[in-house]
């Protein structure tokens, strides 16, 4: 039995709620917070509690929860962007993972501008976070009084766990499938200085390429332009020219190549639309060989051969972990954790062609 409406809805609190279907508020709240104690509670008494919520359109009281949970239940996104492609497919991981646990995220994109890495973290404590997601950021330019879990960071700090790749078995898989099809003289586009994962990944392509007896020609490295991985550069961050130039220069520069490993797959279609530019033919003429595996990389033309990150995996596992130490302040948790990636052979890569002056 009920009583009478306890008042309009929007307007209905958590007592009143229990007063109007007479039952206990640790009830109620086993039962909207989907607690596993709610399952020796009646199925009938259940949807009472549902339907009754949904009617009067019940909204718990927020800041009473978080100070009973002595959490804000929330946490800070850092990130230099979010556009198409790397972030927003790791993004597409977190979302899920702090969604199925009622958590509320804060995002926020520095640019690689310093002092917004510096400031923000500060700005989102003010906020009461319970802890930090850092999205190829710096970890170390962070003094945090909460838990961090940084992505593709690499930076070992205290009270930070990361989550990387095997930028080794990535190297190497990419590498040893231009070596077996009779690539010699392969290009490499570096990525910006700011990227964490830039270094990581061309010293792990250097030790694979001696390893496997692949020599990197100096004249062949190309690298793309930090000052252009900004959106004051007049373009996108992440548009297809960041690769279309530094292609370009090399193509200015020397011919003499078959085949580029390029630092992204932004970067490997910007430098296919290049070498298109200049008269040659992928994969007839050269290779490319991109890294992520974004969306459109099996979309575009031809399809590009790439790295996969299991970026989606990334994304939860790093909020998964940063919810755990939110949890377990006390329980030590591993420094690293590493990624597996996985090799996907497409359209952009074939055999090396016969000898030509290209």
């Amino acid at each position: 039995m009920t009583k009478a409406s306890p008042a309009a809805p929007g307007h209905v609190n958590l007592k009143m709620l229990a007063e109007h279907l007479q039952l206990s508020q640790t009830t109620i709240s086993l039962v909207l917070n989907n607690s596993p104690s709610a399952r020796s509670i009646p199925q009938e008494t259940r949807d009472r509690v549902t339907e009754a919520a949904r009617r009067f359109n019940y909204r718990p009281n927020y800041f009473a929860r978080s100070l009973r949970q002595s959490r804000s239940m929330s946490v800070g996104v850092l990130a230099p962007d979010l556009s198409e492609g790397y972030f927003t497919q790791v993004m597409s991981g977190v979302v899920q993972e702090l969604t199925a646990a009622h958590y509320f995220y804060f995002t926020a994109c520095h640019d690689w501008k310093r002092e917004l890495i510096e400031a923000y973290p500060r700005l989102l404590v003010e906020r009461a976070v319970d802890g930090f997601l850092l999205l190829n950021t710096p970890a170390d330019r962070i003094a945090s009084p909460v838990p961090v879990v940084a992505i593709s960071a690499h930076g070992a700090a205290e009270n930070v766990t990361n989550i990387v790749l095997d930028h080794s078995l990535a190297a190497r898989q990419a590498l040893a499938h231009l070596f077996e099809l009779g690539h010699r003289r392969v290009a490499v586009m570096r990525g910006p200085r700011a990227i964490p994962d830039s270094e990581f990944r061309w010293q792990a392509i250097q030790q694979v390429a001696a390893e496997i007896g692949l020599q990197l020609d100096p004249a062949l490295i190309v690298a793309i332009d930090a000052a252009g991985w900004s959106m004051e550069a007049g373009y996108h961050p992440m548009a297809p020219e960041i690769g279309y130039k530094p292609m370009q220069a090399l193509l200015e520069r020397t011919r003499d190549f078959t085949a580029i490993f390029c630092f992204n797959d932004i970067a490997a279609i910007g430098a296919i639309r290049a070498l298109r530019d200049a008269g040659l033919s992928v994969p007839h003429d050269v290779s490319v060989v991109g890294f992520d595996d974004i969306q459109s990389a099996a979309y575009s033309t031809p399809s590009l051969t790439t790295v996969r990150q299991p970026l989606a995996e990334m994304g939860r596992c790093g909020a998964k972990v940063l919810l755990e130490r939110i949890e377990n302040r006390d329980k030590r948790f591993p420094a690293e954790i590493i990624m597996q990636p996985e090799f996907v052979v497409r359209e952009s890569t074939g055999p090396v062609p016969s000898p030509r002056s290209l």
